[in-house]
Protein backbone atom coordinates (compact mmCIF):
# COMPACT_ATOMS: atom_id res chain seq x y z
CA UNK A 1 0.00 0.00 0.00
CA UNK A 2 1.29 3.45 -0.91
CA UNK A 3 2.61 5.54 1.97
CA UNK A 4 0.21 8.33 3.00
CA UNK A 5 1.21 11.70 1.59
CA UNK A 6 1.20 13.25 5.04
CA UNK A 7 4.13 10.98 5.96
CA UNK A 8 6.12 12.68 3.21
CA UNK A 9 5.23 16.02 4.77
CA UNK A 10 6.68 15.52 8.23
CA UNK A 11 8.09 17.87 10.83
CA UNK A 12 11.05 18.73 8.65
CA UNK A 13 8.68 20.78 6.45
CA UNK A 14 7.88 23.49 9.04
CA UNK A 15 11.60 23.79 9.73
CA UNK A 16 12.35 24.19 6.02
CA UNK A 17 9.60 26.79 5.63
CA UNK A 18 10.96 28.68 8.64
CA UNK A 19 14.52 28.58 7.32
CA UNK A 20 13.48 29.71 3.84
CA UNK A 21 11.54 32.74 5.06
CA UNK A 22 13.96 33.78 7.81
CA UNK A 23 16.81 33.71 5.25
CA UNK A 24 14.81 36.19 3.16
CA UNK A 25 13.90 38.54 5.99
CA UNK A 26 15.03 39.03 9.62
CA UNK A 27 11.56 40.41 10.38
CA UNK A 28 10.10 36.90 10.22
CA UNK A 29 9.89 35.43 13.74
CA UNK A 30 11.17 31.91 13.04
CA UNK A 31 10.84 30.60 16.59
CA UNK A 32 7.34 31.95 17.05
CA UNK A 33 6.30 30.15 13.86
CA UNK A 34 7.75 26.82 15.03
CA UNK A 35 6.34 27.18 18.56
CA UNK A 36 2.88 27.66 17.05
CA UNK A 37 3.07 24.91 14.41
CA UNK A 38 4.95 21.95 15.90
CA UNK A 39 2.90 20.99 19.00
CA UNK A 40 -0.22 20.02 16.99
CA UNK A 41 1.45 19.10 13.70
CA UNK A 42 1.72 15.31 13.95
CA UNK A 43 -1.98 14.87 14.70
CA UNK A 44 -3.08 16.55 11.47
CA UNK A 45 -3.67 15.16 7.97
CA UNK A 46 -1.92 16.60 4.90
CA UNK A 47 -4.19 19.52 3.99
CA UNK A 48 -4.87 20.54 7.62
CA UNK A 49 -1.09 20.69 8.09
CA UNK A 50 -0.97 23.29 5.33
CA UNK A 51 -3.75 25.35 6.91
CA UNK A 52 -2.13 25.08 10.34
CA UNK A 53 1.17 26.39 8.96
CA UNK A 54 -0.70 29.23 7.25
CA UNK A 55 -1.96 30.27 10.66
CA UNK A 56 1.61 29.96 11.95
CA UNK A 57 2.75 32.34 9.22
CA UNK A 58 0.10 34.82 10.38
CA UNK A 59 1.60 34.69 13.89
CA UNK A 60 5.20 35.09 12.72
CA UNK A 61 4.96 37.61 9.85
CA UNK A 62 4.31 41.35 10.16
CA UNK A 63 0.69 42.32 10.82
CA UNK A 64 0.54 44.32 7.59
CA UNK A 65 -0.59 41.84 4.94
CA UNK A 66 1.18 43.42 1.98
CA UNK A 67 4.47 43.55 3.89
CA UNK A 68 3.98 39.88 4.78
CA UNK A 69 3.38 39.01 1.13
CA UNK A 70 6.53 40.85 0.07
CA UNK A 71 8.52 38.74 2.53
CA UNK A 72 6.94 35.47 1.36
CA UNK A 73 7.60 36.27 -2.30
CA UNK A 74 11.18 37.30 -1.55
CA UNK A 75 11.75 33.85 -0.06
CA UNK A 76 10.69 31.96 -3.20
CA UNK A 77 13.16 30.10 -5.45
CA UNK A 78 13.05 30.48 -9.25
CA UNK A 79 9.87 29.34 -11.00
CA UNK A 80 9.51 25.73 -12.06
CA UNK A 81 10.34 24.91 -15.69
CA UNK A 82 7.60 23.70 -18.06
CA UNK A 83 6.24 20.28 -17.14
CA UNK A 84 7.57 18.73 -20.35
CA UNK A 85 11.09 19.58 -19.16
CA UNK A 86 10.55 18.02 -15.72
CA UNK A 87 11.30 14.35 -15.12
CA UNK A 88 8.87 12.15 -13.20
CA UNK A 89 10.97 12.49 -10.06
CA UNK A 90 12.14 16.07 -10.40
CA UNK A 91 9.54 17.33 -7.93
CA UNK A 92 10.81 15.02 -5.21
CA UNK A 93 13.69 15.82 -2.93
CA UNK A 94 14.56 12.67 -1.02
CA UNK A 95 11.24 11.54 0.42
CA UNK A 96 9.69 15.02 0.43
CA UNK A 97 7.13 16.30 -2.09
CA UNK A 98 9.08 19.43 -2.91
CA UNK A 99 6.40 21.78 -4.34
CA UNK A 100 4.14 21.12 -1.34
CA UNK A 101 6.50 23.20 0.77
CA UNK A 102 4.67 26.23 -0.64
CA UNK A 103 1.20 24.97 0.31
CA UNK A 104 1.08 27.07 3.53
CA UNK A 105 2.00 30.15 1.49
CA UNK A 106 -1.04 29.70 -0.76
CA UNK A 107 -3.31 28.88 2.18
CA UNK A 108 -2.09 32.07 3.90
CA UNK A 109 -3.31 34.03 0.85
CA UNK A 110 -6.65 32.20 0.83
CA UNK A 111 -7.34 32.77 4.53
CA UNK A 112 -5.94 36.27 5.08
CA UNK A 113 -5.79 37.95 1.68
CA UNK A 114 -9.39 38.57 0.63
CA UNK A 115 -9.26 42.20 1.71
CA UNK A 116 -6.09 42.77 -0.33
CA UNK A 117 -7.10 41.72 -3.82
CA UNK A 118 -4.22 43.09 -5.90
CA UNK A 119 -1.49 41.89 -3.53
CA UNK A 120 -3.12 38.46 -3.36
CA UNK A 121 -3.37 38.15 -7.13
CA UNK A 122 0.30 39.08 -7.40
CA UNK A 123 1.16 36.45 -4.80
CA UNK A 124 -0.86 33.71 -6.49
CA UNK A 125 0.67 34.53 -9.85
CA UNK A 126 4.11 33.81 -8.38
CA UNK A 127 3.12 30.91 -6.13
CA UNK A 128 1.38 28.93 -8.87
CA UNK A 129 4.71 28.84 -10.73
CA UNK A 130 6.29 27.05 -7.74
CA UNK A 131 3.39 24.91 -6.43
CA UNK A 132 -0.19 25.69 -7.47
CA UNK A 133 -2.68 28.37 -6.50
CA UNK A 134 -5.72 26.34 -7.55
CA UNK A 135 -6.90 26.11 -3.93
CA UNK A 136 -6.23 29.71 -2.92
CA UNK A 137 -7.86 31.28 -5.99
CA UNK A 138 -11.24 29.78 -5.11
CA UNK A 139 -12.21 32.10 -2.23
CA UNK A 140 -11.57 35.03 -4.59
CA UNK A 141 -13.78 33.45 -7.27
CA UNK A 142 -16.50 32.99 -4.66
CA UNK A 143 -16.33 36.51 -3.21
CA UNK A 144 -15.19 38.55 -6.25
CA UNK A 145 -16.17 36.43 -9.28
CA UNK A 146 -16.12 39.11 -11.99
CA UNK A 147 -12.98 40.83 -10.74
CA UNK A 148 -11.12 37.53 -10.41
CA UNK A 149 -12.28 36.23 -13.79
CA UNK A 150 -11.03 39.44 -15.41
CA UNK A 151 -7.55 38.73 -14.01
CA UNK A 152 -7.74 35.09 -15.11
CA UNK A 153 -8.71 36.05 -18.65
CA UNK A 154 -5.54 38.11 -18.85
CA UNK A 155 -3.51 35.18 -17.56
CA UNK A 156 -4.69 32.95 -20.43
CA UNK A 157 -2.09 34.75 -22.56
CA UNK A 158 0.75 34.46 -20.03
CA UNK A 159 4.02 32.90 -21.16
CA UNK A 160 4.03 30.48 -18.19
CA UNK A 161 2.04 27.30 -18.67
CA UNK A 162 1.71 27.08 -14.88
CA UNK A 163 -0.15 30.41 -14.86
CA UNK A 164 -2.35 29.42 -17.80
CA UNK A 165 -3.17 26.10 -16.14
CA UNK A 166 -4.25 27.94 -12.98
CA UNK A 167 -6.96 29.66 -15.03
CA UNK A 168 -8.52 26.31 -15.85
CA UNK A 169 -7.67 24.28 -12.76
CA UNK A 170 -8.70 27.01 -10.33
CA UNK A 171 -12.14 27.42 -11.93
CA UNK A 172 -13.01 23.70 -11.92
CA UNK A 173 -16.44 23.48 -10.26
CA UNK A 174 -15.58 20.14 -8.61
CA UNK A 175 -11.83 20.41 -8.06
CA UNK A 176 -10.62 17.43 -5.96
CA UNK A 177 -9.48 18.27 -2.41
CA UNK A 178 -11.07 21.72 -2.70
CA UNK A 179 -14.37 23.37 -1.88
CA UNK A 180 -16.81 23.36 -4.78
CA UNK A 181 -17.89 26.46 -6.66
CA UNK A 182 -21.72 26.33 -6.39
CA UNK A 183 -22.29 29.41 -8.54
CA UNK A 184 -20.36 27.83 -11.42
CA UNK A 185 -22.07 24.48 -10.86
CA UNK A 186 -25.38 26.29 -11.36
CA UNK A 187 -24.19 28.41 -14.29
CA UNK A 188 -20.92 27.30 -15.95
CA UNK A 189 -20.95 30.01 -18.62
CA UNK A 190 -18.30 32.18 -16.88
CA UNK A 191 -15.98 29.18 -16.69
CA UNK A 192 -16.63 28.22 -20.30
CA UNK A 193 -15.70 31.76 -21.35
CA UNK A 194 -12.14 31.30 -20.02
CA UNK A 195 -11.85 27.71 -21.26
CA UNK A 196 -12.68 29.02 -24.72
CA UNK A 197 -9.42 31.00 -24.58
CA UNK A 198 -7.42 27.87 -23.67
CA UNK A 199 -8.90 25.23 -25.96
CA UNK A 200 -5.93 25.41 -28.35
CA UNK A 201 -3.22 25.99 -25.74
CA UNK A 202 0.17 24.63 -26.88
CA UNK A 203 0.78 22.87 -23.54
CA UNK A 204 -0.65 19.40 -22.84
CA UNK A 205 -0.42 20.30 -19.15
CA UNK A 206 -2.95 23.08 -19.75
CA UNK A 207 -5.10 21.12 -22.21
CA UNK A 208 -5.46 18.26 -19.73
CA UNK A 209 -6.76 20.74 -17.15
CA UNK A 210 -9.23 22.16 -19.68
CA UNK A 211 -10.52 18.64 -20.33
CA UNK A 212 -10.86 17.93 -16.61
CA UNK A 213 -12.73 21.19 -16.13
CA UNK A 214 -15.17 20.31 -18.91
CA UNK A 215 -15.63 16.88 -17.37
CA UNK A 216 -16.51 18.58 -14.07
CA UNK A 217 -19.01 20.82 -15.85
CA UNK A 218 -20.66 17.81 -17.48
CA UNK A 219 -21.47 16.24 -14.10
CA UNK A 220 -23.81 19.14 -13.27
CA UNK A 221 -24.60 20.51 -16.74
CA UNK A 222 -24.34 17.76 -19.38
CA UNK A 223 -25.97 19.91 -22.06
CA UNK A 224 -23.23 22.54 -21.67
CA UNK A 225 -20.59 19.82 -22.01
CA UNK A 226 -22.11 18.32 -25.14
CA UNK A 227 -22.82 21.70 -26.77
CA UNK A 228 -19.26 22.85 -26.11
CA UNK A 229 -17.81 19.60 -27.44
CA UNK A 230 -19.97 19.86 -30.55
CA UNK A 231 -18.85 23.44 -31.18
CA UNK A 232 -15.17 22.74 -30.52
CA UNK A 233 -15.13 19.75 -32.86
CA UNK A 234 -15.66 22.01 -35.86
CA UNK A 235 -12.28 22.39 -37.61
CA UNK A 236 -10.65 20.88 -34.54
CA UNK A 237 -6.96 20.06 -34.44
CA UNK A 238 -5.90 16.63 -33.10
CA UNK A 239 -4.97 18.32 -29.81
CA UNK A 240 -8.43 19.82 -29.44
CA UNK A 241 -10.04 16.50 -30.40
CA UNK A 242 -8.06 14.94 -27.54
CA UNK A 243 -9.44 17.55 -25.10
CA UNK A 244 -12.99 16.69 -26.16
CA UNK A 245 -12.47 12.94 -25.94
CA UNK A 246 -10.90 13.27 -22.48
CA UNK A 247 -13.66 15.64 -21.32
CA UNK A 248 -16.31 13.17 -22.44
CA UNK A 249 -14.67 10.15 -20.79
CA UNK A 250 -17.20 9.73 -17.97
CA UNK A 251 -20.15 10.21 -20.32
CA UNK A 252 -18.59 7.74 -22.76
CA UNK A 253 -17.99 5.23 -19.98
CA UNK A 254 -21.62 5.58 -18.94
CA UNK A 255 -22.75 4.92 -22.50
CA UNK A 256 -24.34 8.35 -22.99
CA UNK A 257 -25.67 8.28 -26.59
CA UNK A 258 -24.84 11.94 -27.28
CA UNK A 259 -21.24 11.46 -26.13
CA UNK A 260 -20.85 8.32 -28.22
CA UNK A 261 -22.16 10.13 -31.30
CA UNK A 262 -19.68 12.97 -30.80
CA UNK A 263 -16.71 10.58 -30.90
CA UNK A 264 -18.07 8.57 -33.83
CA UNK A 265 -19.60 5.57 -32.02
CA UNK A 266 -23.25 6.58 -32.04
CA UNK A 267 -24.61 3.88 -34.33
CA UNK A 268 -26.38 0.90 -32.78
CA UNK A 269 -24.11 -2.11 -33.35
CA UNK A 270 -25.31 -4.76 -35.78
CA UNK A 271 -23.53 -7.70 -34.20
CA UNK A 272 -24.07 -11.01 -32.46
CA UNK A 273 -21.94 -12.74 -29.83
CA UNK A 274 -20.67 -16.31 -29.83
CA UNK A 275 -18.06 -18.55 -28.16
CA UNK A 276 -18.41 -16.84 -24.76
CA UNK A 277 -15.96 -18.21 -22.21
CA UNK A 278 -15.55 -17.22 -18.54
CA UNK A 279 -12.87 -19.21 -16.72
CA UNK A 280 -12.91 -20.28 -14.02
CA UNK A 281 -16.59 -20.05 -13.18
CA UNK A 282 -15.70 -20.14 -9.47
CA UNK A 283 -12.83 -17.89 -8.41
CA UNK A 284 -11.27 -17.20 -5.02
CA UNK A 285 -10.62 -13.63 -3.93
CA UNK A 286 -6.99 -12.84 -4.66
CA UNK A 287 -6.99 -14.83 -7.89
CA UNK A 288 -8.13 -13.74 -11.35
CA UNK A 289 -10.45 -14.90 -14.09
CA UNK A 290 -10.47 -14.43 -17.83
CA UNK A 291 -13.24 -13.97 -20.33
CA UNK A 292 -13.30 -14.07 -24.11
CA UNK A 293 -16.05 -13.58 -26.65
CA UNK A 294 -16.34 -13.50 -30.42
CA UNK A 295 -18.13 -10.53 -31.97
CA UNK A 296 -19.74 -11.26 -35.33
CA UNK A 297 -20.83 -8.61 -37.79
CA UNK A 298 -24.40 -9.05 -39.08
CA UNK A 299 -24.13 -6.54 -41.94
CA UNK A 300 -21.92 -6.16 -45.03
CA UNK A 301 -20.83 -2.61 -44.13
CA UNK A 302 -17.93 -1.70 -41.84
CA UNK A 303 -18.83 -0.61 -38.28
CA UNK A 304 -16.99 1.59 -35.79
CA UNK A 305 -17.17 -0.10 -32.38
CA UNK A 306 -16.29 1.15 -28.91
CA UNK A 307 -16.06 -1.92 -26.68
CA UNK A 308 -16.03 -1.91 -22.88
CA UNK A 309 -16.95 -4.50 -20.28
CA UNK A 310 -18.88 -4.29 -17.02
CA UNK A 311 -18.37 -6.25 -13.81
CA UNK A 312 -21.46 -6.16 -11.60
CA UNK A 313 -19.84 -6.34 -8.16
CA UNK A 314 -22.01 -7.49 -5.28
CA UNK A 315 -22.68 -5.15 -2.39
CA UNK A 316 -23.26 -6.12 1.23
CA UNK A 317 -27.06 -5.94 0.86
CA UNK A 318 -27.09 -8.35 -2.08
CA UNK A 319 -27.67 -5.75 -4.79
CA UNK A 320 -24.96 -5.10 -7.36
CA UNK A 321 -23.19 -2.13 -8.85
CA UNK A 322 -21.69 -2.16 -12.33
CA UNK A 323 -18.12 -1.00 -12.82
CA UNK A 324 -17.20 -0.17 -16.43
CA UNK A 325 -13.71 -0.98 -17.74
CA UNK A 326 -12.24 0.08 -21.08
CA UNK A 327 -11.47 -2.69 -23.55
CA UNK A 328 -10.87 -1.57 -27.15
CA UNK A 329 -11.94 0.42 -30.19
CA UNK A 330 -12.03 -1.12 -33.63
CA UNK A 331 -13.36 -1.07 -37.15
CA UNK A 332 -15.29 -4.30 -37.75
CA UNK A 333 -15.44 -5.10 -41.44
CA UNK A 334 -18.59 -6.43 -43.01
CA UNK A 335 -19.36 -10.04 -42.04
CA UNK A 336 -16.10 -10.14 -40.07
CA UNK A 337 -15.70 -11.87 -36.70
CA UNK A 338 -13.20 -10.86 -34.03
CA UNK A 339 -12.44 -12.28 -30.59
CA UNK A 340 -11.81 -9.98 -27.62
CA UNK A 341 -11.15 -10.72 -23.98
CA UNK A 342 -9.57 -9.66 -20.74
CA UNK A 343 -8.12 -11.01 -17.51
CA UNK A 344 -9.75 -9.55 -14.39
CA UNK A 345 -7.91 -9.39 -11.08
CA UNK A 346 -9.91 -10.02 -7.91
CA UNK A 347 -7.20 -9.09 -5.45
CA UNK A 348 -8.39 -7.27 -2.31
CA UNK A 349 -8.51 -3.48 -2.79
CA UNK A 350 -8.72 -0.55 -0.41
CA UNK A 351 -11.20 1.14 -2.77
CA UNK A 352 -13.55 -1.83 -3.29
CA UNK A 353 -14.68 -4.52 -0.86
CA UNK A 354 -15.45 -7.89 -2.41
CA UNK A 355 -18.43 -9.97 -1.32
CA UNK A 356 -18.89 -13.67 -1.99
CA UNK A 357 -21.58 -14.66 -4.45
CA UNK A 358 -22.56 -14.46 -8.09
CA UNK A 359 -21.16 -11.58 -10.18
CA UNK A 360 -22.46 -10.79 -13.66
CA UNK A 361 -20.37 -9.77 -16.67
CA UNK A 362 -21.54 -7.69 -19.62
CA UNK A 363 -19.99 -6.40 -22.80
CA UNK A 364 -20.79 -2.80 -23.80
CA UNK A 365 -20.65 -2.11 -27.53
CA UNK A 366 -21.37 1.51 -28.46
CA UNK A 367 -23.22 1.78 -25.16
CA UNK A 368 -25.45 -1.27 -25.78
CA UNK A 369 -25.20 -3.98 -23.12
CA UNK A 370 -24.71 -7.66 -24.08
CA UNK A 371 -24.82 -10.21 -21.23
CA UNK A 372 -21.81 -12.54 -21.10
CA UNK A 373 -22.69 -14.67 -18.07
CA UNK A 374 -21.54 -14.82 -14.48
CA UNK A 375 -18.94 -16.18 -12.09
CA UNK A 376 -19.02 -17.04 -8.40
CA UNK A 377 -16.58 -15.31 -6.07
CA UNK A 378 -15.41 -17.11 -2.92
CA UNK A 379 -13.98 -15.10 -0.06
CA UNK A 380 -12.35 -16.49 3.07
CA UNK A 381 -14.36 -16.44 6.31
CA UNK A 382 -17.15 -14.43 4.74
CA UNK A 383 -20.75 -15.63 4.24
CA UNK A 384 -21.98 -15.74 0.67
CA UNK A 385 -24.24 -12.86 -0.34
CA UNK A 386 -27.35 -13.80 -2.28
CA UNK A 387 -27.40 -11.60 -5.34
CA UNK A 388 -30.51 -9.60 -6.13
CA UNK A 389 -30.64 -10.00 -9.89
CA UNK A 390 -32.82 -7.80 -12.09
CA UNK A 391 -35.71 -9.42 -13.86
CA UNK A 392 -35.08 -10.35 -17.47
CA UNK A 393 -36.54 -7.93 -19.95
Amino acid sequence: MAEPLKNLYGQEIPHRVADMISNASPIFDRQRFLDYVLPEYDGLELMPRGWHMADGLKHALPEDYETAIDILLASLPPARPPVAETSATADREGNTLAPFIFMPHTFFVARYGLNHFDASMRAQYELTQRFTAEFSIRPFLQQFPERTLKVLRGWTEDSSEHVRRLVSEGTRPRLPWASRLPAFQKNPEPVLSVLELLKDDPSLYVRRSVANNLNDIGKDNPDHLFETAERWLKNASPDREWIISHALRVAIKNGEPRALRLIGFGSKPQVSLSDINITPDVVTEGDSLAFSVTINSKVPASQSLLIDFVVHYLKANGSSRGKVFKLTRMELDGKQSVTVGKRISLKPMTTRKHYAGEHRLELLINGTAYPLGSFSLVTEDKPQVQAILPEAK
